[in-house]
């Protein structure tokens, strides 16, 4: 698993504020779509960004409620919504929230679940502190929609199933709908979100992720750190040569509360 330590959390933090992030978070408000006064849940919500847009949304009359298993997250979180006394953070996982039952106009949960081992469990708990009729969205990514151009395609499934190991369940998608109905869900729309990269630009948010899995794969199913080093190289050159490509598939499940 993923260290979500100080080191770990400023690099998150920087990740999220990437534009593919922010485009992504745009999307996910357009479809929660919080409302002036409403009480709003963020499970996961990590460096706090998409907190922060809730907040905005939901103004002074609302509440917000961000929870996350990291303290290191929670601080950047608090800070970056210092000026809002209407947030919230809690230092808890998704399978105890810390809430009465029913509290909750609507629910947000990005990139998380695929990290909890009892997914179920997680999603009654959704459930649990949804007013009936609440809305959730639901966000997570299936790593087989992963389609990143390189030259050397036996190393980079190599670096890519070594990877996979910082994740509890890396194609989670595709039975998602049906675990969030037996949780008490009624699922309205499932949708996706494309990420995509033509260019390894300074922001985008392949080149970052790149340097993330680097230094998470090394000395993982015997990579070794030159090898490591070799796929980093070929992606670069696929930049230099114009022929770069990055996309993946972050597939998104709006829901109410039954």
């Amino acid at each position: 698993m993923l260290k979500f330590d100080n080191e770990g959390a400023r690099r998150t933090e920087k990740l999220y504020a990437s534009p593919d992030v922010e485009a992504q978070r745009k999307h996910v408000l357009s479809l929660l779509a919080p409302q002036a006064g409403e009480c709003v849940l963020d499970v996961g919500s990590g460096p706090g960004y998409l907190v922060a847009s809730i907040a905005e949304a939901v103004g002074p009359t609302g509440a917000v409620h961000g929870v996350d298993p990291s303290s290191a997250m929670n601080s950047l979180a608090a800070a970056r919504a210092a000026d809002m006394p209407w947030v919230h953070f809690e230092e808890c996982g998704a399978n105890a929230l810390p809430f009465a039952d029913g509290v909750f106009d609507a629910a947000v949960s990005t990139q998380v679940y695929e990290y909890v081992a009892d997914i179920s469990g997680a999603l009654r708990e959704l459930r649990r502190v949804l007013r009936p009729g609440g809305r959730a969205l639901v966000l997570d990514t299936d790593a087989d929609s992963l389609v990143w151009h390189t030259s050397d395609r036996l190393l980079h499934r190599r670096v890519l199933a070594a990877w996979e190991d910082h994740l509890v369940h890396p194609r989670l998608p595709r039975v998602l709908a049906g675990l969030m109905r037996r949780a008490g869900f009624h699922v309205t729309e499932q949708l996706v979100h494309v990420m995509f990269n033509a260019q390894m630009t300074p922001d985008a948010f392949s080149t970052s992720y790149m340097n993330s899995i680097a230094q998470f794969v090394v000395g993982r199913r015997g990579l070794t750190a030159a090898e490591v080093e070799a796929w980093l190289t070929d992606l670069r050159a696929r930049n230099d040569e114009g022929d770069y490509l990055y996309s993946i598939n972050r597939y998104m499940f709006l829901a109410t509360a039954a």
